[in-house]
């Protein structure tokens, strides 16, 4: 579905990623991990258009999407949820709901079936529809920027740092979340996560990333067994 091909990208002098590689196919997780600063979310920045790479090309679905504005990349059907999760404080739950669905022309019955889906996947979003986006805990917060995300219907769907802040039991519930985002909506999903562990073992193929550069990539099986992997990214 996704295909990045030899892709430099640049902020100013600085070379933040280089000749990157990588492919998301149909029906999986795709991992991207890595330290801070080793470009895992100029990555998802590129992908999305937000910044251009210099040379390189990026592909959805066979279409050359390099030079697209990132409004036409989200109709498109690619999805980004950003690390922060930038939802809409002053705006109720519902109203960020709305939102996410503001690039396609679905007709009433088909937003209502969409925000009725949103809050069956998510419980909690359904008792807090009224309140104030900002007011959530960090937690739901997470889950309104996962469904404002899926209010789109997106083709694919790219997740940054989605655990960072959270206490390990909400870090469960949302990689829960995502997993069953692939296995029942059948969504091919990237994954930037600095949890190695809990990329890794969720995600069917990880790209390990260090100073921009892909250094190592493979089956998720493997690379959680690899001693090398293990060492750097695993504490032992």
């Amino acid at each position: 579905m996704l295909k990045i091909r030899n892709v430099n990208t640049y902020y100013g002098a600085i070379h933040a990623i280089h000749d990157i590689d990588v492919e998301v196919n149909e029906g999986e997780i795709v991992s991207v991990i890595g330290a801070n600063g080793a470009g895992k979310s100029t990555l998802m920045k590129t992908i999305m258009g937000i910044v251009k790479p210099k040379t390189g090309t990026v592909e959805f679905m066979g279409e050359d999407i390099t030079s697209a504005s990132t409004a036409k990349i989200v109709k498109n059907g690619i999805v980004y949820v950003p690390e922060g999760r930038y939802i809409f404080p002053d705006l109720s739950v519902a109203d960020n709901l709305m939102m996410g669905a503001y690039s396609q022309r679905f007709s009433a019955k088909e937003l209502n079936d969409l925000m009725e889906e949103m809050y069956e996947m998510f419980p909690r979003l359904r008792e807090r529809k009224k309140q104030l986006g900002g007011t959530l805990s960090g937690g739901e917060q997470q889950m309104l920027a996962i469904a404002r995300g899926m209010m789109s219907r997106p083709k694919l769907i790219m997740f940054d740092e989605p655990s960072l802040g959270l206490a390990p039991i909400i870090v469960s519930e949302v990689f829960d979340t995502i997993l069953k985002i692939k296995e029942e909506m059948q969504i091919p999903i990237v994954l930037v996560e600095q949890n190695a562990y809990k990329a890794l073992s969720i995600s069917n193929r990880c790209y390990i990333l260090e100073n921009g550069k892909v250094t190592l990539s493979g089956e998720s099986a493997k690379l959680i067994n690899d001693d090398n992997v293990r060492k750097a990214y695993l504490a032992g």
